[in-house]
């Protein structure tokens, strides 16, 4: 009865074998996270970009950059004072990869700025992702 076991060298030809799989495949699905991440963020956006809107039709006005998108989820007390509030979302959402999101109402030719710093997570590089871009 003869006993058979891989060689060295047969151990290290399936190891290159499949280190250049992963080499072909992992961008490709890595890829593809990035994309869905980019699109749950625009998604996010939108959602946000709504309430914004709600709030305006109730109350007349934007939530300051003071207030916030904390507005959206409870009642501000800082001036101006929304006098129809109620509750636009259930919580304060974060973009795909953590972050805040950016608001800054009013926003020069914009009634309000509302941005993700995107996946590098600061604020004013290439690739932020804006409301006003979708």
């Amino acid at each position: 009865m003869m006993k058979r076991a891989f060689t060295l060298i047969e151990v290290l030809v399936v190891l290159i074998i499949l280190g250049l799989l992963a080499a072909l495949i992992v961008p490709k699905l890595t890829g593809r996270v990035d994309e869905a991440r980019i699109e749950t963020t625009k998604l996010q956006l939108k959602s946000i970009k709504s309430a914004l809107e709600q709030f305006k039709l109730d109350n007349g006005f934007y939530p300051t950059t003071q207030q916030g998108l904390k507005a959206l989820v409870e009642k501000p007390s800082t001036p101006p004072e929304p006098k129809h509030w109620k509750q636009y979302l259930e919580k304060l959402p974060k973009d795909a990869w953590g972050n805040d999101f950016i608001y800054i109402s009013p926003a020069g030719e914009r009634p309000y700025e509302l941005k993700s710093p995107g996946p590098d997570g600061i604020e004013g590089t290439e690739d932020d992702i804006s409301v006003w871009d979708l």
